[in-house]
Parts: structure tokens; C-alpha cells; sequence
């Protein structure tokens, strides 16, 4: 959560404003900077969005305006008259700021009673029990504005510290309070990975895989609810990921050079995106019932500081939840343009299957041709061997009968042969046009589907 931002905006004159906006947590105030479009060069525009948002001191052109306003949760954190060009932007800020200074204060608090415990710690010369169970009512107060998320990362680790060295000194006057709990997690740690380990042998027996696949999902569900200590539960975690990927290269194989192949890469994209889509819908179902848990404890809250982080949290989750269905929706758009790239990439394969499958009808009509105008060489050839055996068998007639037998003879032959090869040049120069013809179409198709995207 970032206390700066910076976007584009107009005045009430529509007049083009840069607008750099700073949340001071301390004072509850928003400084609205804006600077007229006529002082932002390319380069002041890029040092502002990247460098100062992000923390850094920028100097400022002359000209420039400065404003300070009260946050509140409904009111606008923009002057009377601006506007901003992207206002879910400036809304979604204005919620998180909101939720940030009210959390602050929860911190501050919190560590307020911290340090009362301090005291009392410091103060002890041997182990109470009451002391024990209030700083672990208070640690289970904290812990559950952290689950809640009403607490930031940095302030409930903060918190957790201090707290676990007054659990560490009580600890001391107590003895070895974590004893039994390693024994309990390296129990469980034991018996967790003997059964991944009788997992992984299934898997090199060739035992059927899914059943293996859904005893590691329950694996996975049973790590996250047992209790372990952090070296157990790491260890746990690079075991289990080791044998989902055992499991998963024995189920689909090494990754082959189908990705190189757009179809397979825009198929690959589609799951993801699917998976992608039933994520996000899961996690817009959660936060609608987080944000009805959190409406139902408004009016039950420990405290007024504590409605108040109730109210800016629903605030918050409504302008989440807004965000992620507009997400949603683009995801639906990006699925419905994939339906239609997919259709298109797979008659073009069908083309491109219908196109080999000529190609190689017309290799073999080649070959068939080339064939049958060999044979009909040797055939003219084997003819005229004909003839001259045939003059040798007549020479005992007269002359000009043998010259009418060969000429008449050889005509037949010749007639027979030009036909054959005359039917042979027809068939090809058909098949040669409807190729022609054909490629024009597809030829066409894609030009027309090149328009379309």
C-alpha cells in the first residue's frame, strides 16, 4: 500500500492538471499537488511517477499548487471543481489511506497494553499463570486482527516480537515450555513424510495415479491445519512439492516441442486462464463473505477504534470487490477472444491436414504419371522391335505388302500411344488448375481473417 500516487486530472475549467497526492498517516491529512499540464515535461512526468511515488524527494517546478485536506471516509480527498481522469484510482486510494490510519492507531494501542505487560514482566520474580493468560488473551486479540488483515504485515510482526520475548522471559521462569510441542510436530513431521515417501514408491510401482494425486491433496489440506514448528513445516513443503512433481512427470511426461506450436500455446494459455477465472471468482466469493462477516460485526465491535477499522475495511473490500469484477469481466473478454483465435488456428491446421494430404496425392499422380509415360516410351520401344521382326517375317512377299503391313502397324502403335499421353496432359492440367483455384480461395480466407483481427 503505497502513500503516494500520481495521475492525471482536470480543473473545473477542464484544463489538463498532473495531480500527485501524499497521505500524511500521522495528521490524517491528504497534500494534493497539482501541477498545470504546461509545467510537466516528458521527463518531469517519468522522475514524479516513478521516483517520488516510490518515496523519493523530487524537486518541483515553480508554478505549482499545494492543498491539504482531511481524510474521511466519505468525503472526497480531491479540491472542489478537480477531477481525476481515472476516479476508481483516487477511490481505491482513499479507502486503503482511510484503513491505514485507523490500523495505525489499533497499532499504537496494542502497543500501549504491550508495554503495560512490560512492566509486569520485568516486575516478576517467578511464573503467574494469571500473567500468562492475559498476554496470550492479548495475543489471540492481536492475532485475530491479523488473520482479519485489520492489523498491517509490519506493525502484528512487530507486535508478535515484542510479545514473544515477554513469552520468552515468561518461559524462562516456567522451563521449557515448547518441549512437548516439538515432540507433537516431529511426531507429526514423521508420520507426514513416510506417507509421502509410501506415496512416491506407488508412484515408481506404476499403481494407478489419480487416488495418489487426491491422498496428496489431503496431505497439502492436513499441513496447513496441523501445528509445526517452522523447520518441520519448511522441510514438509519441499517434500510435498518434490512429490507432486514425481507424480506429475510420471502422469503427463517431460515437456515436449509442442509448445512450440501456436495452437498448443494458445490451448496451454487457455487453461491457464481458465484456472486463472475460477481463482478469481473464488476469491470475489470470499471477499463477499468477508465483507458480509464484516458488516454483521460493525454493530459488535470491541470498542469504537474497533468499528471504525470495521467500516473502513468494508469500505475497502467493496472497492476490491468492484476492482476484481471488472478483472473478471476483461478475463471474460480475453476467454471469449481465445474461443475465436482457437477456432481459427485449428481450421487453419485442418487446412494445413487437407493441404498435405493433396500434396501428397499429387506426388503420387506424379509418380503415377511419370510412370505411365515410361511405360508408354517402352511400349513405342518394344513396338518398333515388333515390326522389324515383323518385315523379317515376311521378306518371302512382295515389298510393297511389307511396307503396307509397317506403315499400317505403326500407325496403330503411334495413334495409341498419342492418345495415352494426350488423356495423361488432360488429367494433369485439371489438377493443376483446381490447385490454382483452390490456393486463391485460402488465399482470400486469410486476407479476410487478417481484416477481422
Amino acid at each position: 500500500m503505497k502513500n503516494r500516487i500520481v495521475f492525471w486530472g482536470k480543473n473545473e475549467n477542464s484544463e489538463k492538471l498532473l495531480l500527485a497526492l501524499e497521505l500524511l498517516a500521522e495528521e490524517g491529512k491528504v497534500n494534493v499537488i497539482s501541477f498545470p499540464e504546461a509545467l510537466v515535461s516528458e521527463e518531469f512526468n517519468q522522475t514524479l511517477t516513478k521516483d517520488w511515488r516510490d518515496g523519493k524527494t523530487v524537486d518541483f517546478p515553480e508554478g505549482f499548487t499545494s492543498t491539504l485536506l482531511e481524510l474521511t471516509v466519505t468525503g472526497s480527498i480531491l479540491p472542489k471543481g478537480i477531477t481525476a481522469e481515472k476516479m476508481d484510482l483516487v477511490t481505491r486510494a482513499q479507502a486503503e489511506w482511510n484503513f491505514s490510519i485507523l490500523s495505525s492507531r489499533l497499532f499504537r494501542s496494542y502497543q500501549s497494553e504491550l508495554n503495560e505487560f512490560k512492566d509486569k514482566v520485568e516486575r516478576a520474580l517467578n511464573f503467574d499463570k494469571n500473567m500468562w493468560d492475559e498476554l496470550k488473551s492479548f495475543w489471540d486479540r492481536v492475532q485475530e486482527q491479523a488473520r482479519d488483515k485489520s492489523l498491517f504485515r509490519e506493525h502484528s510482526e512487530h507486535l508478535r516480537q515484542e510479545t514473544n520475548e515477554l513469552f520468552g522471559k515468561l518461559k524462562d521462569l516456567r522451563g521449557k515450555l515448547d518441549e512437548e510441542f516439538d515432540r507433537t510436530s516431529k511426531t507429526l513431521y514423521e508420520d507426514i513424510v513416510a506417507k509421502l515417501g509410501d506415496i512416491e514408491n506407488k508412484v515408481r510401482e506404476g499403481i494407478r495415479l489419480q487416488p495418489l494425486f487426491d491422498e496428496l491433496k489431503d496431505i497439502q489440506k492436513k499441513i496447513r491445519e496441523v501445528k509445526l514448528n517452522r523447520d518441520h513445516r519448511n522441510k514438509i513443503w519441499d517434500k510435498l512439492d518434490a512429490t507432486f512433481k514425481v507424480l506429475k512427470e510420471k502422469r503427463f511426461g517431460p515437456e515436449t516441442a509442442e509448445d512450440n506450436n501456436p495452437l498448443v500455446r494458445i490451448q496451454k494459455r487457455y487453461e491457464g486462464l481458465m484456472a486463472a477465472i475460477d481463482k478469481m471468482e473464488s476469491s470475489v466469493g470470499r471477499d463477499i463473505e468477508e465483507l458480509n462477516f464484516q458488516n454483521g460485526k460493525v454493530n459488535t465491535s470491541f470498542g469504537q477504534l474497533e468499528a471504525q477499522i470495521r467500516q473502513a475495511k468494508v469500505a475497502m473490500i467493496e472497492e476490491r470487490v468492484r476492482s476484481k469484477k471488472e478483472k473478471l469481466a476483461e478475463m471474460y473478454a480475453t476467454k471469449t477472444e481465445l474461443d475465436r483465435k482457437m477456432e481459427q488456428l485449428q481450421e487453419k491446421e485442418k487446412r494445413k491436414a487437407d493441404e498435405i494430404l493433396k500434396e501428397d496425392a499429387k506426388k503420387a499422380a506424379q509418380e503415377k504419371i511419370a510412370g505411365e509415360i515410361a511405360a508408354a516410351n517402352a511400349a513405342r520401344e518394344k513396338s518398333k522391335d515388333s515390326l522389324f521382326g515383323a518385315a523379317a517375317a515376311i521378306l518371302g512377299d512382295s515389298i510393297t505388302d511389307m511396307v503396307d503391313t509397317v506403315k499400317a502397324v505403326s500407325e496403330v502403335v503411334e495413334d495409341r500411344i498419342e492418345d495415352k499421353i494426350d488423356e495423361i496432359k488432360e488429367i494433369w492440367n485439371d489438377k493443376k488448375e483446381e490447385e490454382e483455384t483452390e490456393k486463391k480461395e485460402e488465399e482470400k480466407k486469410e486476407e479476410e481473417e487478417e481484416k477481422k483481427d
